[in-house]
């Protein structure tokens, strides 16, 4: 698809690390399946893929972790 942002760009297949922060946490989640830029390196989740990446934040936050790293396991 053509990137939205940038509007120049076609996305592809990849992987990224996503960063979360609420409050004192900050979650970083590396290897997240994305639709990535070729331009802009902008990146798009898909609908299942955000729900997970927003599951593992909030269970960081509710731990109370102050940094967490985790790798994405679909």
């Amino acid at each position: 698809m053509k990137c939205i942002l940038c509007k120049q760009g076609e996305t592809h297949p990849g992987k990224v690390t996503v960063t979360l922060r609420r409050g004192e946490t900050t979650v970083l989640i590396k290897g997240v399946p994305a639709e990535v830029c070729d331009n802009c390196d902008e990146y798009y989740l898909s609908d299942t893929v955000t729900g997970q990446v927003l599951e593992l934040g909030e269970d960081a936050v509710k731990k109370g972790a102050e940094v967490e790293i985790l790798r994405f396991a679909a």
